[in-house]
């Protein structure tokens, strides 16, 4: 039976002159606001009249959380014995509000106290995620006690999320991150709400999770020569060179990060990539190649070469399909990773395999033939299969890339689409679940804005296109679509202060479009409540991009045969300044109104934006040259 939580918190008015504006990310099913404020008693007894051991570790883990920046002190009972003004009320209620679901709350501050009410503890939990949003920005402070007053805005907030899965993805494979890092991970996603975490723990560059049955997956898949630079320009790794960089989890480490995440309503997803990817599975095992050879873990992603329509490897990392001892070690990996995971689902990959050795081997013709298959994409059904199989002797379903479906999908599987929204919508109109994170939509590991300005990568993805993500295409049954997820490939992020870089903003726009009901999603709002959260991370000390305020830069090749300069922006209210005499522009510059015709001698354009008299915007540098190139100029 389900019951009803109620959290309530009854303090003194506080009348103050002046109203902040309530900035939530993300947003609320519905808010109202009013005039007034409460301040925070400087002792907060927290009262779990219900004696829930679920609610009493929430109470503790908001009431350090308030403690650490504001010196209060705080108290759990599941007695009353505090004075009214200055407890913290928990009490179960019996009536169950259908509208709230099991993660819904409503959230209630007004003249009488303030209360946040649920069907669940994890609605609680939520709700008090919200409550700390309403604190000023100074709660998310790191380091040491601020003087001042804590106060909250009156409001009252029925909220609920619109998806079950709200995702996001760390690939912990391309760079290792420490479990202390994960954890850190974990601690910002739920403030926004998240519930997901998808771990790809295994590529081409590193194994990142202990399986006792198979030692060598750890002793030399984890580990890969030293490189610092730019990725995909390495050095080839030999066999002599030291093997110092890298790192795996123990099992006692998976278990402590599942534990952790539980206690915060996560589940963990992992996913184990194969039969591509697999260069460092292959290294520590090499009779799992269809190829023979010496095989070293990969440094960067050198050995895989891109063109326009495809792509092929110059060093087999698959695994064969047509060799048994193949499906003996999954059999072993899968035995573990199932035990270690209580979330039904484990991610088997299933994205970017090269089949170009596999048509090459005798085996895999053989098999084929046996199997009467036409093609290689049977080949790969062949394996996921197989795979699919396996998963379900250890009690657990099947989640892939969309790259699944081709040759036809095992019954029950579910895909998360990537490339675009085609393979989610063929795999829904197929009846299969799906998690919706195409690339062009929620790959947060793509430069947000002029590349000239940016980390290297392949393409675009600026915030706005971020906060225009629907999970649900036209015409799908919404029950297909699990929900939705931003992914962070980190073979360009070396480190938590460069994943933090690209994740924010544009997880502030994914985390609204998996909670918020689309109707209630609007631009320029969201830009307002983006810049207040900047606030709360400067006092928490986690890096963002500042890169919605610069422009977007468009160069064509007009009719005389010249080049102009289009450039655009996110936020209207920006006032963009250039230069093309190789000075620095600033607010007493030229300003842009329309589109610039590029003088005959210049060799750069610089611009930068300004908002209200205050520069916003990076100053970025444009050589002519690559301007003529992206116009298609020689």
């Amino acid at each position: 039976m389900k019951h009803l939580f109620a959290f309530y918190i009854f303090f003194s008015p506080l009348f103050l002159l002046g109203q902040e504006k309530v900035r939530l990310i993300p947003e609320p099913v519905s808010y109202k606001q009013q005039e007034g404020y409460y301040e925070l008693p400087t002792t907060l007894y927290f009262v779990n009249e219900s004696g829930d051991s679920a609610v009493s570790r929430i109470a503790t883990m908001f009431g350090e959380r308030i403690a650490r920046p504001t010196g209060y002190l705080y108290r759990v009972s599941d007695t009353d014995t505090a004075k009214e003004e200055e407890s913290i009320r928990l009490i179960i209620n019996h009536k169950v509000e259908d509208e709230l679901g099991e993660e819904g709350y409503r959230l209630l501050v007004n003249h009488e106290g303030i209360a946040v009410k649920a069907n669940t503890a994890k609605g609680i939990f939520y709700g008090l995620q919200t409550l700390v949003q309403l604190l000023p920005p100074e709660v998310e402070h790191s380091a040491g006690m601020l003087l001042g007053q804590w106060r909250l805005p009156l409001v009252d907030i029925v909220d609920y999320p619109r998806f079950a899965w709200r995702g996001m993805m760390l690939d912990v494979a391309r760079h290792f991150f420490t479990k202390e890092e994960v954890k850190q991970f974990i601690d910002n996603m739920v403030k926004y709400k998240f519930n997901m975490l998808h771990l790809h723990l295994t590529d081409d560059q590193g194994w990142r999770i202990e399986i006792k049955s198979l030692p060598k997956l750890t002793e030399v898949g984890a580990w890969r020569g030293q490189r610092e630079g730019k990725w995909g320009t390495f050095s080839k790794p030999t066999a002599e060179e030291p093997k110092s960089y890298g790192g795996f989890y123990t099992q006692d480490d998976i278990r402590e990060l599942v534990q952790y995440a539980a206690e915060r309503y996560v589940s963990i997803l992992p996913e184990i990539d194969v039969p591509g990817h697999s260069m460092a599975a292959v290294a520590s095992y090499p009779g799992l190649s269809c190829t023979p050879g010496d095989y070293q873990v990969a440094v960067d992603g050198s050995f895989m070469i891109w063109e326009k329509g495809g792509f092929y490897g110059t060093i087999d990392n698959t695994l064969c399909p047509a060799n048994p001892l193949v499906y003996d070690v999954l059999d072993k990996v899968f035995t573990e990773v199932a035990e270690l995971f209580p979330f039904p689902y484990i991610h088997m990959g299933g994205d970017e395999c090269y089949k170009g050795f596999w048509e090459k081997s005798e085996a895999c013709k053989a098999l084929m033939a046996q199997e009467g298959m036409k093609d290689m994409d049977a080949l790969q059904s062949y394996f996921v299969k197989r795979v699919d199989s396996i998963l379900r002797s250890k009690g657990k379903q099947t989640m892939g890339w969309d790259e699944i479906l081709e040759g036809g999908l095992a019954e029950g599987a579910s895909v998360m689409s990537w490339r675009g929204m085609k393979g989610g919508v063929e795999a829904a109109r197929m009846g299969h679940k799906v998690v919706m994170s195409p690339s062009d939509f929620v790959y947060v590991d793509l430069y947000q804005g002029d590349p000239l300005a940016e980390p290297p990568t392949y393409s675009m993805l600026r915030l706005r296109k971020t906060y225009s993500f629907d999970p649900v295409p036209e015409g799908i049954d919404p029950s297909l679509i699990l929900g939705g997820q931003c992914n962070l490939w980190t073979e360009q992020i070396p480190h938590m202060r460069a994943a933090e870089y690209m994740l924010w903003p544009r997880a502030f726009a994914v985390a609204e479009s998996v909670w918020s009901p689309q109707e209630r999603k609007d631009w320029n709002s969201f830009v307002d409540k983006v810049e207040h959260h900047f606030e709360r991370f400067d006092h928490a000390k986690i890096k963002y991009a500042l890169s919605m305020y610069d422009p977007i830069v468009k160069a064509r090749k007009v009719p005389n045969g010249t080049l102009e300069v289009v450039l655009e922006k996110e936020i209207e209210s920006l006032d963009i300044y250039y230069s093309f005499d190789e000075t620095f522009p600033d607010n007493f510059y030229p300003q842009y109104y329309m589109p610039l015709s590029v003088p005959q001698e210049a060799s750069n354009l610089k611009v930068v934006s300004y908002r209200h008299g205050k520069q916003v915007g990076k100053i970025i540098n444009l050589p002519i040259a690559e301007l003529k190139k992206r116009a298609g100029m020689k």
